[in-house]
């Protein structure tokens, strides 16, 4: 008799048991096996046979897709990703000896991983206050944001649980049919007066879903998307919101919430783009968000957001930053997954074209910018539109500007389609004027922070204000 097949998935065990919210004791009851076996299989000191798997999979009712790729090249790339940080420079990390720990040694792994977590958010938090950027501790939009920068605003176990949702909703036929099959649910439109100035209602007692009906496809699409991360996505969210850090309890509550608002967002645009087929198809199309958006049915803003959470361990695309601004400058959206150096608090710098979006609505505008220490990114800005699909209502207009560094800019298809724009055209901006020491800028609004201000008695030059050499 052949013997019987087994694998180590310990890493992937624990993170289903995690997210089903199991014990340890829970689930060696409901497999009807020892609890000690259970940790020995969660730290890869034994394997899973066939037989345990298949009681996996009955008693939790979870496809074998769900079961089928192990954690330990999930934990092998995260670790390998974690150790490019340049901390670890001068450290000689070897290939196999970095698939050794994290196959070995599962657990110690995972707390590197959150070690180094939690000091990335340190490192920010510190970074702000050095550049007397405000205090995040009574900022919980700074918390939420430092959240999802630590993270580079991947988050893959919601990814993962998401492509299942929607290859769901796609055997189903659509959101609505899938949610009324699964959940019971009718998903209804109703006049914006009916919602009380609501996009979205879930109606418990009459068990519907109601949507604004001057919503378009892309936007209904979207808010059907985000009611089901509520309903089927709370697992891996709670999941993550236990492994942030928040400055006080004075902003932790609000700071928790957004970040909490935030991965609903990040599931439901993982639902309506899922990982594999979004990430080949941003590669097939140059990274054309119009098109992009035209195969998703998704709106330019979506879509160009879903670009920025393209870099889960192993399967990694361009790295993006993305902003998005009204006409007075305020940013209201900020993700950062490519080094860009934002201002976090105050304007930006009137000499990206970001601003300039505005006067050319609905139309693409690119440039090469250059930062005060030489580095070079490329932009991609438009303006986008949320409400005003009926007469009589309020229309907001935005600009959101994508953007990369140089070494990645030649795979977009805005610098294969633009040959005579060069990074040598680039144009010299800074984060903001109180952090930009580039001191003949015409259009500086305030002098730099730490350099001494020299009179102008006799001298006045093209720039607001001189300043001394020291």
């Amino acid at each position: 008799m052949a013997s019987e097949r087994s694998v180590y998935m310990g890493p992937r065990l624990r993170r289903l048991r995690r997210e089903l919210g199991l014990t340890q004791a829970q689930v060696a009851g409901d497999l009807d096996i020892s609890p000690s076996y259970v940790a020995l299989i969660e730290r890869n000191q034994r394997p899973v046979t066939a037989d345990l798997l298949l009681r996996l999979a009955r008693t939790y009712k979870l496809d074998f897709s769900d079961l089928s790729e192990g954690g330990g090249s999930d934990y092998q790339a995260r670790l390998g990703a974690a150790l490019k940080d340049p901390m670890f420079a001068d450290i000689d990390l070897p290939a196999l000896e970095i698939t050794d720990v994290a196959t070995s040694f599962p657990g110690v792994t995972e707390a590197f991983l959150r070690l180094h977590t939690a000091w990335t958010e340190r490192q920010m938090e510190l970074a702000n206050r050095a550049a007397g950027e405000g205090d995040d501790a009574l900022d919980p939009m700074g918390e939420a944001q430092r959240f999802l920068a630590a993270r580079r605003n991947c988050f893959p176990a919601l990814d993962e649980a998401a492509e299942a949702i929607a290859a769901r909703v796609e055997e189903a036929g659509g959101f609505a049919r899938y949610i009324a099959q699964r959940h019971r649910l009718r998903v209804r439109r109703l006049p914006g007066e009916v919602l009380g100035g609501s996009l979205r209602r879930y109606d418990r007692h009459r068990e519907e879903i109601w949507l604004d009906d001057t919503l378009d496809l892309a936007s209904r699409n979207f808010q059907l998307a985000t009611q089901l991360a509520y309903l089927e996505l709370k697992g891996p969210v709670e999941q993550a919101l236990k492994d942030g850090h928040y400055a006080s309890e004075a902003a932790s509550d609000s700071g928790r919430q957004l970040v909490r608002r935030g991965l609903m967002s990040y599931g439901a645009a993982a639902v309506v783009m899922p990982y594999a087929a979004f990430a080949r198809a941003a590669e097939a199309r140059a990274y054309d968000v119009a098109a992009l958006g035209s195969d998703f049915g998704t709106s330019f803003e979506q879509t160009a957001h879903r670009l920025t959470t393209l870099q889960k361990p192993g399967e990694e695309r361009v790295p993006f930053f993305f902003l998005r601004i009204d006409r007075a400058g305020n940013v209201s959206k900020r993700l950062d997954g490519a080094g860009f150096p934002f201002a976090h608090h105050g304007g930006g710098c009137p000499l990206w074209n970001v601003h300039d979006a505005f006067a050319r609505p609905g139309e693409i505008v690119t440039q090469w910018l250059e930062l005060p220490d030489g580095k070079r990114f490329f932009s991609v800005a438009r303006t986008v539109t949320a409400g005003g699909t009926a007469f009589g209502q309020p229309r907001i207009e935005r600009a959101v500007a994508l953007g990369c560094a140089a070494e990645h800019a030649h795979r977009l298809v805005y610098t294969k389609l633009q040959p005579l724009l060069t990074a040598d055209q680039a144009t010299p901006i800074g984060p903001a004027c109180r952090l930009c020491q580039r001191i003949e800028c015409p259009a500086r609004a305030a002098p730099p922070i730490g350099r001494q201000i020299l009179p102008d008695d006799y001298h006045r030059g093209r720039a607001p204000y001189a300043f001394d050499d020291r």
